[in-house]
């Protein structure tokens, strides 16, 4: 029996080829043969809850091992370890990267940022970007796109009120087939990082003009200590982002690309997790041709050295 080829809209709306054989020389900063950026996930105090309206209590990325939402009902043990995040986790790493006069971006969930203007102060202090990262922490694979895009213009109002300035970054997560386009009717971010699909910043176009795209990791992430086959230990952690950076910097004298690193509060303020990622940046410090920057200051270098290239982008319709 014949296969019939699978049937494809006469505009396939994804991009599987990319900047092909030959990338883009990205002309880092000081010839650098890596672009570090380390992401810092707020999120504590923006997660599902009965106390914030939703209907159930929050069951993902936290050490409950196994957790389910419990409709109408605290999960008193989840909400205690978000907690920790906001508390503790959230000043062990802002000292950690003080200590070694590092900077980074904050993915801010709106509603937890408001619930902690002293950790937002200490971002603020430290000169690290903080980007938008909703309204709320929740999954809107099935939340309406009009409900979506009101959160978004409630969440850039809050974000705004809480730290004084319009976010110029954008990070759903959890999101919908709608995101991208929401952001591209926004028109007033400088970027967003919805997007797994590349080493390097790239570009799309949609009706208020071209978008940069910075994508984001799931791999060099954090929040593998609690997925299955994950993390098992702060070796493992250490070991993964080491040889992710190794390879990276080994291809950098012919082709510099962008490394991301995830962390959570909650999970990387661990200090099991932190003496693992303490490690990693100390393996980098020994390394000199190495720019650890904001996602912001990687789009506006990308604004300032690549935008001849957002012309020929794919339209986003």
């Amino acid at each position: 029996m014949t296969r019939k080829p699978m049937d494809r809209p006469p505009k396939y709306p994804r991009d599987l080829v990319g900047y092909g054989r030959i990338p883009p020389d990205p002309r880092w900063p000081g010839q650098a043969c890596v672009a570090l950026q380390l992401v810092i996930n707020y999120e504590e105090g923006g997660e599902r809850s009965i106390l914030h309206g939703d209907a159930e209590s929050e069951a993902f990325l936290s050490d409950v091992l196994g957790a389910q939402p419990w409709p109408g009902q605290r999960h008193m043990n989840v909400e205690s370890m978000y907690e920790y995040g906001s508390r503790a986790g959230f000043w062990r790493l802002w000292r950690m990267l003080r200590e070694r006069k590092l900077t980074a971006t904050v993915f801010g969930v709106a509603t937890a940022l408001e619930l902690n203007r002293e950790a937002v102060a200490a971002m603020q202090e430290s000169g690290w970007e903080i980007a938008s990262h909703g309204l709320k922490w929740i999954d809107y694979r099935d939340v309406p796109d009009g409900e979506e895009r009101a959160h978004m213009r409630e969440a850039v109002r809050l974000h705004t009120e809480v730290t004084g300035a319009r976010p110029l970054g954008w990070y759903t997560g959890r999101s919908s087939a709608n995101t991208l386009k929401a952001v591209l009717d926004d028109g007033g971010f400088l970027y967003s990082s919805d997007s797994y699909a590349d080493d390097l910043p790239y570009w799309v176009n949609g009706p208020k003009g071209p978008h940069l795209i910075i994508p984001y990791t799931l791999d060099a992430n954090d929040m593998r200590f609690i997925n299955a086959q994950g993390f098992a230990s702060g070796d493992d952690f250490f070991a993964y982002l080491r040889d992710a950076f190794d390879v990276l910097y080994a291809e950098g004298d012919s082709a510099p690309k962008m490394m991301s690193v995830g962390l959570h509060c909650r999970l990387a303020g661990r200090p099991g997790r932190a003496a693992s990622l303490a490690r990693f940046l100390d393996h980098v410090a020994r390394h000199d041709r190495v720019w650890i920057t904001t996602r912001l200051d990687i789009a506006r270098h990308w604004h300032r050295e690549h935008h001849a290239r957002a012309a020929r982008a794919p339209v986003i319709a």
